[in-house]
């Protein structure tokens, strides 16, 4: 599966996207990453146990919100995009 990283989030991946072994879920996928980048980019996707309110996480260009959260199953081919969330006004 192929992972893309946007804005500051590729900070703490130091790339724009990779190729991942494949997850069985979002939740295994994130995971895996915090494993892989460590603990800052752990502070920014997880709050606890769940996704914090500052990432956006898209499998297939559609918001996991919409989909099943963590719990969204994802297939080798998918794609998914890791977006800090940016207020403005």
């Amino acid at each position: 599966m192929k992972v893309k990283f946007f804005a500051y989030i590729r900070d703490y991946t130091n790339s724009r996207e990779i190729e991942f072994g494949y997850c069985k879920t979002v939740r295994e996928l994130l995971q895996r990453l915090c494993k892989k980048y460590g603990q800052k980019f752990k502070d920014r996707v997880f709050k606890g146990e769940e996704l914090s309110g500052e990432v956006l996480i898209l499998v297939n260009g559609r918001d996991i919100v919409h989909l099943n959260h963590l719990n969204t199953t994802l297939n080798e081919d998918d794609e998914i995009c890791i977006f800090p969330v940016i207020a403005g006004g």
